[in-house]
C-alpha cells in the first residue's frame, strides 16, 4: 500500500518524503480545500523538482478540490502554462467541469477523485472510471466492508482511504456551517472549523417543558442561536474524533486500500514528520521489512502528537463516529529547531577561525587594561552575560550542524534529537554547544531568527528535528490554546 502524506509548504514536503512516505499531496494556491496552509506559489516548481531528484520514485499528487466558479476556471486555464512547470503525477479532483481542461493540457497525469465527490458505492466507481479517473478517494463514511465490495466490482481502480487525521462532521466534507456563521465556505478553502468552536447549549425558559427545545450558543456569538437536533446516539453539530486507523492497516490492505492518506496540509512540520514515520514503520512492519517490536516505539510517538481523541470513524460502524468531543489533546513536546546536513569541513573551520579571533582580540584588549578597568569590565561582563559571549573552541571529534530555531532553546536545555530512524536521541547540556556561525560567538540561548550552528560529537541524521519537553504539560489534562 501506498503512503500518502500531507504538503502544505515545500519544507514540510522535504519531511513527508524524507520521513518515509511514498507520496506527498500538495495544493496550488486559492485552488485547493486548504488556502490557509501556505501552499505553492512563485518558483518553488524548481524546488519541488529537486526534491524529487533528491528522492527518487516518490511521487507528487496536487490538490485541485474546490468547486470552481466561472471566474476561478478562467483564472486556473491563464495559469495552465505555470502549473505546467510543477512535476504532478497526480490532480485530485471533485469538479467535474475541470476534467476535460486537466485531461488536454496534463495529459501525462492521473485523475484522482477527490474525497469531496463523496463517491460511496460501485457503479459511481464505475462511471468515473469511464471518465478516465484512475483513483477514487473514498468518502470518510465508507465502510471496510463497503470498499471491499467496490474494489471486487471495479479491481482495477484504485482505493485511496483517509487513515489519520481530523474529521469533519459533515458529509464528506462538505460544510456549510462555516459560510452561514462568519462567511468562510469550506468548498473553497476557507473552512473556520466552527464545529469545533465552544457551544453552551440554552433553553429558552418559556419553551422548557417542549420537545426540541434545546440551542447552541457559540462563546462569541451571544446573540445567535443554533438549534440542536438530536438522533439516536448523536448530536447533528459539535466536533467528531480523529481518525487513527495504524493499528487496523492489515484490515484496510484485505478490505482492498491501495493508498493509506494522512490529512493535516495545516499541521506543523513536527506533525507531519512524526506521523508520517509512524505509519511509514507499521507499514513495514506489515510488509515484513522489520519486525513489529522494531515498529513499536515509533508508533507510540504518534500519540506524542497534539491529537483529539483517537476513534476509526466508519470503518467498523458508525457508533465510533457519532461520538463528539471539543478541543484537541496537548502534546508532552515542543518542537524547537530544524536541522541541517553537516558543514563542510572549509566552512567549519572558517567559523572556528572566527571564533579564535574573538577570544584573542578579547584577550589582547584585557590584558591592556590597567586593573581598575579590568574590573569595571568584570563587572559588566557578570551584569550582562548575553553581551560578552565566549568564542568558539575546537573540540576533537565534533561537528557543526545548521540549526534552524522555532522556539527557544536556552545552553542548558535537554534536547531530543528525531530522525527518520532514530525515535528520539537525547542530548544534555555537555553534549552540544550552540554558535553564531556569523562571528564565533558560542550562545546562550537561541530563538527564530537567530543564525545559529549546533555544535556536538553526536551523528546527527539528515532531517532530524530538535525538541524539548513542554514545562506546562500535564497529562491527562487540556490547555486550551486557541482554535
Amino acid at each position: 500500500m501506498e503512503l500518502l502524506s500531507p504538503a502544505g509548504n515545500i519544507d514540510k514536503l522535504r519531511y513527508c518524503y524524507a520521513y518515509g512516505a511514498d507520496a506527498a499531496y500538495i495544493g496550488l494556491k486559492n485552488f485547493s480545500l486548504r488556502v490557509k496552509a501556505d501552499n505553492f506559489y512563485e518558483d518553488e516548481y524548481s524546488k519541488v523538482i529537486q526534491l524529487k531528484n533528491e528522492f527518487p520514485g516518490r511521487r507528487l499528487h496536487c490538490a485541485l478540490n474546490i468547486s470552481f466558479h466561472n471566474n476561478e476556471i478562467d483564472r486556473f486555464i491563464k495559469d495552465i502554462p505555470y502549473f505546467k512547470q510543477y512535476p504532478i503525477d497526480a490532480f485530485i479532483v471533485q469538479d467535474l467541469g475541470i476534467v476535460p481542461i486537466l485531461q488536454k493540457h496534463f495529459p501525462n497525469a492521473q485523475l484522482h477523485l477527490s474525497t469531496q465527490a463523496s463517491c460511496m458505492n460501485r457503479e459511481a466507481v464505475k462511471m468515473y472510471k469511464s471518465l478516465g479517473f484512475s483513483r477514487v478517494v473514498m468518502g470518510r463514511e465508507a465502510s471496510l466492508s463497503e470498499i471491499a465490495e467496490i474494489k471486487d466490482a471495479v479491481p482495477d481502480m484504485e482505493i485511496e482511504c483517509f487513515v489519520h487525521g481530523a474529521m469533519c462532521i459533515a458529509y464528506a466534507g462538505r460544510c456549510l456551517m462555516s459560510a452561514y456563521l462568519n462567511g468562510r465556505s469550506a468548498q473553497e478553502g476557507f473552512c473556520s472549523h466552527t464545529c469545533r468552536w465552544d457551544y453552551d447549549v440554552m433553553v429558552k425558559p418559556s419553551e422548557l417543558a417542549q420537545s426540541g427545545a434545546l440551542y447552541l450558543r457559540e462563546h462569541k456569538r451571544p446573540d445567535e442561536y443554533f438549534p440542536v437536533y438530536e438522533g439516536e446516539n448523536f448530536t447533528a453539530v459539535l466536533s467528531s474524533k480523529d481518525l487513527c486507523m495504524i493499528d487496523h492497516l492489515s484490515d484496510l490492505k484485505k478490505a482492498g486500500v491501495d493508498s493509506l492518506k494522512i490529512e493535516g496540509r495545516m499541521k506543523s512540520v513536527y506533525y507531519v514528520a512524526l506521523i508520517t514515520r509512524a505509519y511509514r514503520k507499521a507499514l513495514d512492519a506489515l510488509e515484513g521489512k522489520i519486525t513489529q517490536k522494531e515498529a513499536e516505539p515509533f508508533v507510540s510517538e504518534l500519540y506524542k502528537v497534539s491529537h483529539r481523541p483517537f476513534g476509526t470513524g466508519f470503518y467498523y460502524g458508525r457508533s465510533d463516529a457519532d461520538v463528539t468531543v471539543s478541543g484537541a489533546t496537548d502534546s508532552p513536546y515542543q518542537l524547537c529547531a530544524e536541522l541541517g546536513k553537516p558543514l563542510c569541513k572549509e566552512e567549519e573551520n572558517a567559523v572556528l577561525k572566527k571564533g579564535k579571533f574573538l577570544r584573542d582580540s578579547r584577550k589582547t584588549a584585557y590584558d591592556a587594561m590597567c586593573q581598575e578597568a579590568r574590573a569595571a569590565f568584570d563587572k559588566r561582563t557578570a551584569a550582562n552575560p548575553d553581551k560578552y559571549l565566549e568564542g568558539i573552541e575546537e573540540r576533537e571529534g565534533w561537528k557543526m550542524y545548521p540549526l534552524k530555531a522555532l522556539n527557544m532553546i536556552q545552553k542548558d536545555s535537554e534536547l531530543e534529537v528525531v530522525s527518520p530512524d532514530c525515535v528520539a536521541k537525547k542530548l544534555c547540556s555537555k553534549d552540544f554547544l550552540l554558535v553564531n556561525p556569523e562571528n564565533g560567538e558560542t550562545y546562550n540561548w537561541v530563538c527564530d531568527g537567530h543564525p545559529c550552528v549546533i555544535y556536538t560529537a553526536e551523528e546527527i541524521a539528515s532531517a532530524s528535528l530538535v525538541r524539548i519537553k513542554d514545562e506546562g504539560y500535564v497529562e491527562g489534562r487540556f490547555r486550551d490554546n486557541g482554535r
